[in-house]
């Protein structure tokens, strides 16, 4: 009878040794194989920890001159590896290898084929976003049908009011005071931008007050920069149990973030008693958790994780669109004068207008642009379960494919020897035209799994600065310095400091 235990816990040992062994060595070395095999070029690999230590060692923070290329210090890593091995190339994540992608007939490839192509998904960002992101196949498909008509035309038409009152509120209002004196004032404009956008999403995805989205707002800021953190390392399975002061603060975050949710879900929930209210996305959640089918509903603890969802990624992606709007206007003083004439020319002396918004052009030149430039979404991954095929490529399952979104923005041959510089002319004619009807330009992801608000965000994005606009011209104060940084979303290191003179 020993003996038998004897040799079934020798058999268990070696088995757990053979799995390790696979894990961190023979599997990234056979897959490290079939890619060179097939011209892709990249790092050799590195027992577990991969590039990863490169990585965090590359991370540079120093200031930039608007003139110079920003990502080499932004993405160092990323930079490196396409400049060193090409757009054919691959790099290690811990024992994971992840190829670049960055021809745009693959890209849609991979981004319209969301069932083969999913999202990997490490456990370490499950605290910071969930929801639909998060899911695949029927579950997302449940998700997004259940999200979707929160954001149809008339549900976007129907929030443009209270979306006013924000800008006019934290924006104008505040801004007026401050240049009341003089008729001009220096300041950092990101955190009012901050507020104001995580306000926007209060009062029109929740319906909650001012108090409690700046709340949220903080708490998700946080949390992104310890996910940041987090990611600078291979994942371990398990790692996320482990009592360390950064899970443990990750926890908490959690915690306090689904109390200060659960407050907002009985006051709407007592809303929704004494009328049929139905105009946010909170109102769409909560009346899924009431069907009681599983199979067309989702449960309050889902419910949950797509309000933390849409509240980071809907306040994070249109303040930084804004922030960096007002400062390549700064700069570049024409354009201010041309989108301040569009806005002129379509509203008048009146304050702008849902109905308006889709006929400012040299606005939308701007804001594409920006985004081209400063795209919210810098990088996407995807992941193969099992071996597929992709353009001429053979891709072993388990293997990461990266979409540097950023880089392709920034792509001279896709662009053209100015691909680095801000000129929005480059929309005149809209996209098709400006990217040759290539998938070259993608700053809300593609494909099915495009980011469902972001009608919303441009919507948010058109409004805020047609109203500053018409308010307020800028430049940019001698104490602003431009140093982009990639923590979660790409944004101003130092803030954004302007000059800004009453109109």
């Amino acid at each position: 009878m020993l003996s038998l235990l004897t040799s079934a816990a020798f058999i268990g040992c070696a088995w757990c040794v053979w799995m390790v062994m696979r894990w961190v060595w023979l599997r990234p070395r056979a897959i490290e194989r079939c890619l060179r095999k097939q011209g892709l070029n990249g790092p050799p690999y590195r027992l577990l920890h991969g590039d990863m230590n490169q990585m965090a060692t590359m991370d540079r923070h120093t200031p930039i001159g608007f003139s110079e290329d920003f990502l080499p210090k932004v993405l160092p890593f990323f930079h490196h590896i396409i400049h060193t091995y090409g757009k054919k190339s691959f790099t290690w994540r811990g024992a994971t290898a992840l190829i670049t992608i960055m021809d745009p007939e693959l890209i849609k490839e991979v981004l319209v084929n969301n069932k083969i192509y999913k999202k990997p998904m490490n456990p370490m960002v499950k605290l910071l976003v969930s929801g639909i992101p998060s899911y695949e196949d029927q579950k997302w498909a449940k998700h997004r049908k259940i999200v979707a008509p929160a954001f149809t035309q008339d549900k976007l038409k129907n929030m443009f009011s209270a979306m006013y009152t924000s800008c006019n509120d934290i924006l104008i209002t505040g801004w007026a005071k401050l240049t009341a004196e003089s008729g001009s004032c220096e300041l950092d404009v990101q955190p009012y931008i901050n507020d104001f956008s995580s306000d926007v999403i209060s009062r029109n995805a929740f319906g909650s007050n001012y108090e409690q989205g700046r709340r949220i707002y903080k708490l998700q800021k946080e949390q992104a920069m310890l996910t940041s953190q987090a990611l600078k390392s291979a994942y371990i399975p398990g790692q996320r149990f482990l009592p360390t002061k950064l899970n443990r603060r990750m926890k908490e975050i959690n915690k306090e973030l689904k109390s200060i949710l659960s407050k907002i879900v009985v006051e709407k929930q007592r809303a929704m008693l004494s009328s049929d209210e139905d105009g946010d996305l909170l109102s769409l959640l909560l009346k899924s958790t009431t069907r009681g089918n599983a199979d067309t509903g989702m449960s309050v603890e889902e419910a949950f994780a797509e309000c933390k969802a849409f509240y980071f990624a809907g306040q994070e992606s249109t303040s930084n669109l804004l922030v960096w709007t007002m400062v390549l206007l700064s700069q570049h003083q024409t354009w201010q004068t041309r989108a301040r004439e569009d806005v002129n020319r379509v509203f008048k002396n009146d304050k702008p207008n849902y109905d308006g918004l889709s006929h400012l052009k040299v606005v939308s030149m701007i804001l594409y642009e920006v985004l081209r430039l400063y795209s919210p979404a810098t990088i996407l991954t995807r992941i193969t379960c099992s071996e597929t095929k992709l353009g001429d490529l053979t891709i072993p399952g388990g293997v990461q494919l990266l979409l540097p979104v950023i880089f392709v923005h920034h792509d001279r041959q896709l662009w053209g020897e100015d691909a680095k510089e801000f000129k929005p002319e480059r929309f005149s004619e809209g996209i098709a035209k400006a990217t040759n009807n290539k998938l070259a330009f993608f700053p809300f992801s593609w494909g099915p799994r495009i980011c469902i608000g972001n009608n919303f965000a441009l919507m948010e994005a058109k409004l805020a600065i047609s109203t500053i606009l018409q308010n307020f011209s800028f430049e940019l104060s001698p104490s602003y310095t431009h140093s982009p940084s990639y923590v979660v979303s790409l944004q101003p290191r130092h803030g954004a400091h302007l000059i800004l003179h009453k109109i």
